[in-house]
């Protein structure tokens, strides 16, 4: 109906006394209800601002109806600014931020909930200051940024657990950090520890009897199964999540739960009925407003459509969710639109946009969670995860606090202090030294490891068998050549395993002879070149022991081995590059790594080098001596119709160690 039909309508004499009366009433109710709201929020705010009460509990139950009202926050922020009420106004800054976190609006969140915290430290309110430090770390979770969510997270809850007589709401603050940190042990693929502390998180939250949190507990652990490929455990969890946000109503929760359970039908290949409580996901989502999950569902949908073979809404679809993403600044969302994106290039026969945002995606994909955000969660796993540990320091640090106070009051109690101090260090000595035996083992444990893995059992056998058929064959030089050979190899590998490092020289020389050996395998066929830049003294650089020979390995055996052209190379060059290390490169003309993949696909055991995983963790471990880290870079080769020409591995060795 278009405006003028509304307007004949009203007009028509029988029915304009009705809607009139109902407008009328309608609007009375509305201004009727609005008062009663107003009055009633004046009422509590009059209430509170005049009893000043501390605990959150109490401000919350009084405001419960108002936290998501900006503007009675902001009023209650001024009323409690004139009144000098700290907790009144850091109460309502936090629901502020809050508002601003739920609307995508980070950084003015991050800015409400700081002045909200330097409030409570001001007023010394413990509860206040954990229920910040928590809204804070969401914020930065939201923002892809782990390293500042971690750390709030665990302040806050560090907090919570120096309290002597937490209260209620400090025991569920712990629930959420401990939630919050399994979330980030999520996106670092931290799996075990992940489901730790949720389970850790529930027995809190069934306690108090919290269904919110039980909902977001059972909904993350069903994240980790899926992560895992186990997707009935996933589905089952997700199930249960939604339960709960059903039985709180929550559209949030739905909103969640639903894209959950439809990325779990992509992936059983249910794509219709994944398709369908995706969109619902979607309607719902657009009515909250909370653009992180608009985008989420934006992008769940155009993977399911890509599925259904409905390319243009797919992709208008997947550019929607990715353009809100860069929008806000979701980085993880952006990540998942591009490789969705990529792969529909792909089927839509678009290679150069499929490569295009492929490479985007892995760019922006290693700033989320590298190498450094890894070692930095492994300080703080060390740190949180054993919590026998901690309370062990605690106990100590409070007791050296009372022998100090002890000693200021009387000093006949010195003795008993010099006393306690001496337990004190032979502990701190046995815990060093407990330390420096637990590496010392790990070190001895992947000497042993390399050993086995160069005193391979099958490589030690074929070796003699070549040599046993030159004897057959009454080839006698060449069986004693071999066997020579063969001898000296043995004898460096051993020498090797009781060294920690020796000379690249060294090392160089005992890849020849290992190259030596394995070449009769090949019936020589293989060509092996060893250059050397002419600016390195290969005598004084310091490199761990037959830290090469897995890379020879791998191009020897997944490289050339199945290769039929007779031209087969490996070349390995020593340069330098940067002044900090030494750069060594093993190049083979092999079939590359795709289409080795592709032979070895139907292999029932499929799992990584264990050579190469020996080696980067002994690359690590020399490095610590060392003031930079090793890298490892594996290209692989192409000419210009891209076809396979080989692999290229890249190994940089620091040389300039910390004591220099």
């Amino acid at each position: 109906m278009n405006h003028r039909d509304d307007i004949s309508f009203l007009k028509t004499p029988r029915i304009k006394p009705v809607l009139v009366l109902m407008f009328c009433f309608t609007i009375a109710f509305s201004l009727y209800a609005q008062d009663h709201l107003n009055a009633d929020f004046n009422s509590q705010l009059e209430f509170i601002t005049a009893s000043k009460p501390r605990d959150f509990k109490v401000l919350d139950s009084v405001f419960s109806e108002f936290e998501r009202d900006t503007l009675k926050m902001n009023t209650l922020v001024r009323r409690s600014q004139a009144l000098n009420y700290p907790e009144g106004e850091s109460f309502a800054l936090n629901n502020i931020g809050v508002f601003y976190r739920n609307n995508s609006l980070y950084e003015k969140a991050i800015d409400k909930h700081t002045k909200a915290n330097a409030l409570a430290i001001e007023a010394n309110n413990l509860e206040l200051r954990i229920i910040n430090l928590n809204n804070i770390g969401v914020v930065y979770r939201r923002m892809d940024l782990v390293k500042p969510a971690l750390d709030f997270h665990t302040k806050a809850l560090d907090i919570a657990r120096s309290a002597d007589k937490p209260s209620e709401e400090i025991k569920y603050n712990i629930a959420v950090s401990q939630n919050s940190i399994g979330n980030i042990y999520l996106v670092l693929e931290q799996y075990e520890l992940a489901m730790r502390q949720f389970q850790k998180s529930i027995l809190i939250e069934k306690e108090y009897g919290n269904r919110l949190g039980l909902a977001i507990n059972y909904q993350n652990i069903g994240f980790a199964y899926e992560a895992q490929g186990e997707l009935e455990n996933a589905l089952r969890n997700y199930k249960r999540s939604l339960d709960y946000n059903n039985q709180i109503n929550s559209e949030l929760g739905r909103v969640i739960c639903y894209n959950s359970i439809g990325k779990v039908y992509i992936k059983q290949e249910q794509f219709n009925d994944a398709k369908v409580i995706i969109e619902k996901a979607l309607e719902k989502a657009l009515n909250i407003g909370d653009q992180f999950y608009i985008a989420s569902s934006y992008i769940n949908l155009g993977w399911a459509q890509k599925h259904l073979q409905m390319n243009e809404l797919a992709e208008t679809n997947l550019k929607t969710g990715l353009n809100i993403s860069e929008k806000f600044g979701l980085k993880s969302s952006i990540v998942e639109a591009q490789k969705h994106l990529s792969d529909l290039y792909e089927l839509t026969n678009r290679p150069n946009l499929a490569l295009n945002a492929y490479r985007d995606a892995v760019d922006l994909e290693k700033t989320i969670a590298n190498d450094r955000n890894l070692r930095y969660v492994n300080d703080v796993i060390i740190q949180y995860e054993n919590e026998a540990k901690n309370n062990q320091i605690k106990a100590l640090a409070d007791e050296n606090e009372l022998v100090k106070s002890r000693l200021e009051r009387n000093k006949k109690l010195f003795w008993y202090s010099m006393l306690a101090l001496a337990i004190i260090g032979a502990i701190m000595v046995a815990l060093y030294r407990t330390r420096q035996l637990q590496q010392e083992k790990q070190i001895l444990t992947l000497e042993q490891d390399m050993l086995r893995s160069q005193m391979n059992p099958h490589f030690i056998f074929n070796s003699l068998n070549s040599i046993k058929l030159y004897i057959i064959n009454n080839e006698k030089e060449n069986a004693v050549y071999y066997l020579n050979k063969f001898s000296k190899l043995i004898r460096k590998i051993l020498v090797a395993s009781t060294e920690k490092e020796i000379s690249l020289e060294d090392e160089l020389d005992t890849m020849k002879l290992y190259m030596n050996i394995e070449n009769i395998r090949f019936s020589n066929e293989i060509h092996f070149e060893i250059h050397i830049d002419d600016d390195i003294n290969t005598s004084s650089v310091k490199v761990p022991s037959m830290i090469l020979q897995p890379f020879l390995e791998n191009a020897l055996w997944h490289g050339l081995s199945s290769k039929k052209e007779e031209n087969k190379k490996i070349i390995l060059n020593v340069y330098r590059t940067n002044e900090d290390f030494v750069t060594i490169s093993i190049e083979d003309n092999g079939i590359g790594r795709i289409q080795s993949s592709k032979i070895n696909k139907d292999k029932l055991l499929k799992r990584k080098s264990v050579g190469i995983s020996l080696t980067k963790a002994r690359l690590a471990n020399f490095s610590k001596g060392y003031m930079s880290d090793y890298k490892i870079t594996i290209k692989d080769l192409y000419d210009q119709n891209r076809k396979a020409l080989g692999t290229k591995v890249i190994v940089e060795i620091p040389t300039q160690s910390i004591a220099s």
